[in-house]
């Protein structure tokens, strides 16, 4: 068993650590909470941390009026616990603070432990919550770079892209694959764990490197949602033809060129140039030739989206109108080939 400490583990103990020993300096009652609420203030972020202490504190404000109001109205009973939190929960789920029932229930507890409703209890409470609050925001200052994790993610993801390019060339050209598939599922959590630690980065370090990390795999992720869309359409595909072959060497290419540059524009060339070569090519003999043929020009204009997201989401430029423009012209043309084939 590999034995492993995380850094935020570390950064945890110290808070803890510290909030108990100076609460317990101060000779605070229930100084050990400050502990907890250190804990709970120790997030992946120095922004999730910010919110998650002013959270805290909002939500133990509200749970300690309400239950000093109605301990001293009603008194000190077991069942004036649960007529509190009937009250207090629902009022911090509406104000989005149910990450703090457990904290602000348990300064409750000392009130009712206590028994005793004075501004020296509240002064005990609120020094307590600003103890932990406090070190929970010092020991999270510091948040290291994630550069070393992230570019690891994005070798294995490019590496990913690749092998599902190079697999789906390879039915293109056979009308056929041995592949299991293994690399969407791998790809598509790579994908989610990157973008978790990319976001966490950019709002601890906001700095260009870690805009570009963001950026790069949001991209990525939109150009994996294309190849989820892309991979039913070759599977489908009735029978192979000449245009598969040329597009299965395209996909090659770019399975051969997947790297962090931005390099779109020339692919998009190539792209064009293939598009070209189609249109001047004899019309489909039959029917399945037809539907072969219409599958791929759909393909075709998917490759075409993969290779502007790169463009687009890495913030280099807005997909061009004409694009569109003239993927409705063509839907239109397959509209009119399809009904001139009925006929």
């Amino acid at each position: 068993m590999k034995w492993k400490i995380g850094f935020r583990t570390i950064k945890t103990a110290i808070g803890t650590g510290l909030a108990v020993a100076c609460a317990q300096l101060l000779d605070l009652q229930f100084y050990i909470s400050a502990g907890a609420i250190a804990i709970f203030c120790v997030q992946t972020s120095r922004k999730k941390s910010y919110q998650a202490a002013w959270e805290r504190f909002l939500a133990c404000s509200i749970v300690l009026l309400i239950s000093a109001g109605l301990f001293s109205i009603l008194g000190f009973h077991p069942w004036i616990l649960t007529l509190v939190l009937l009250l207090a929960i629902p009022i911090l789920v509406n104000l989005k603070l149910k990450e703090s029932i457990v904290m602000s229930t348990l300064l409750m507890f000392h009130l009712y432990t206590t028994k005793d409703i004075s501004t020296t209890f509240f002064l005990n409470e609120l020094s307590i919550l600003s103890i932990g609050i406090l070190f929970g925001l010092f020991v999270n200052l510091y948040m290291p770079h994630s550069y070393k994790k992230l570019t690891h993610f994005q070798e294995k993801i490019e590496s990913n892209f690749k092998k599902i390019l190079h697999e789906m060339a390879v039915y293109l050209r056979r009308g056929e694959s041995d592949w299991n598939g293994a690399e969407i599922l791998e790809t598509f959590d790579w994908i989610k764990q990157a973008q978790e630690i990319s976001l966490n980065s950019l709002e601890n370090n906001p700095e260009e490197k870690e805009k570009y990390f963001y950026r790069y795999f949001q991209m990525r992720r939109c150009q994996f949602h294309i190849l989820e869309l892309m991979i039913p359409m070759v599977s489908r595909l009735p029978q192979t033809v000449s245009q598969g072959n040329r597009i299965a060497d395209f996909l090659d290419y770019i399975a051969d060129h997947v790297h962090p540059g931005n390099t779109a524009d020339i692919r998009l060339e190539e792209l064009n140039r293939l598009i070209g070569e189609f249109k001047e090519q004899p019309l489909p003999k039959d029917r399945e030739e037809f539907e072969t043929r219409a599958t791929l020009l759909q393909l075709v204009y998917e490759i075409e989206r993969y290779l502007i997201s790169k463009k687009y989401l890495e913030g280099k430029e807005e997909p061009s109108l004409e694009l569109f423009s003239r993927r409705i012209m063509t839907t239109e043309d397959m509209s009119t080939a399809t009904y001139s084939l009925k006929k």
